[in-house]
C-alpha cells in the first residue's frame, strides 16, 4: 500500500497476470510476485482514507500481511533527506481527547502507540538494507544525496501536512513532553496500524525522508518521489518479496 501513485510506480510491472478490481473507490491490483499472491493499492492521503483502504484489503481480499511504502518528513535528530525510516510503532500526533484521556492516547485502547509486527518489520528492515545497497552509490551521487542511513523507530501520523519549522518543532516538542521520540511525520501509518491491530493482521512500514517537515517541504516533492523514493521502494520490495516466507 502507498498513498500516492508516484510512491508505487514500478511495482505494478512486477505482478504476473495482474487483475484490476474496483472497490470502495479504490483500484486494487491482484497478481503473483515471487510466488506470493499480492495486492497493490493506493490508499489516497490521510488517516480516514488509509483506514478505509486497509479495512477493504482485509475484508474483501483476505490479505494476511500489510506493508506500506511512501515518503515522510524527518523530524528526529540525524534523520536527513534521502534516509529511510522503518517503523517500529506509530502515534497520532493530532490525537487529543483530554481531559477524558491522556494526550495522544487512543480512546478505549489504553495506549498511545501501536506497534508494528516484530517479525514482518525485521524482514522489511533486512530488505531495506539489501535494497538500498543494490541501488548503489552511483545512484545516490547522481541524485546529489549522501548514501542513505536506515533508521528504525516511532513515526507520527496526523491529518495535516507539516510544512513549517515551527509546526515541526511543535509536533516534536509535544511528543517529547509525553515521552515519545518520533523520527518522522506523515499522514497515514497510524491509521493503518490501528486497523491492522483491530483485525490482528501483521503490519510493517517504511518511509523515505523527502524533506525535514519545514518551509522547504513542498519544494521538488514530485521530483524527489519519482527520482528517489519510488526507486527505493521498488528495490526494497523486490528484496522483501524474496525474504518473505510462506509462498
Amino acid at each position: 500500500m502507498s498513498a500516492l501513485l508516484d510512491e508505487q510506480r514500478g511495482l505494478l510491472d512486477q505482478l504476473v497476470s495482474p487483475r484490476r478490481v474496483k472497490r470502495a473507490g479504490r483500484t486494487f491490483w491482484c497478481g503473483k510476485w515471487g510466488g506470493h499472491d499480492v495486492v497493490l493499492v493506493l490508499s489516497k492521503v490521510g488517516k480516514v482514507a488509509a483506514a478505509t483502504t486497509t479495512a477493504t484489503l482485509i475484508e474483501a481480499f483476505d490479505v494476511k500481511r500489510v506493508v506500506f511504502t511512501g515518503v515522510a518528513g524527518g523530524i528526529g535528530a540525524g534523520v536527513k533527506v534521502g534516509d529511510v525510516v522503518v517503523a517500529r510503532d506509530f502515534v497520532q500526533h493530532d490525537m487529543n481527547s483530554s481531559p477524558l484521556f491522556a494526550r495522544y492516547e487512543i480512546p478505549l485502547y489504553g495506549c498511545a502507540t501501536l506497534a508494528c509486527d516484530v517479525d514482518l518489520t525485521a524482514i522489511l528492515l533486512q530488505a531495506v538494507h539489501a535494497g538500498l545497497a543494490g541501488v548503489g552509490a552511483h545512484f545516490h551521487h547522481a541524485q546529489l544525496l549522501d548514501s542513505p542511513r536506515v533508521h528504525s523507530g516511532l513515526i507520527a501520523s496526523g491529518d495535516r501536512f507539516v510544512s513549517s519549522a515551527e509546526e515541526a518543532a511543535g509536533v516534536l516538542q509535544g511528543l517529547n513532553a509525553a515521552g515519545f521520540s518520533a523520527l518522522a511525520v506523515e499522514m497515514e501509518g497510524a491509521a493503518v496500524a490501528q486497523v491492522c491491530h483491530d483485525y490482528g493482521v501483521p503490519f510493517a512500514a517504511m518511509r523515505t525522508i523527502s524533506d525535514r517537515a519545514d518551509a522547504q517541504a513542498h519544494v521538488d516533492f514530485s521530483a524527489f518521489v519519482n527520482q528517489v523514493a519510488s526507486p527505493y521502494a521498488l528495490a526494497v520490495i523486490r528484496q522483501f518479496i524474496q525474504l518473505l516466507p510462506g509462498k
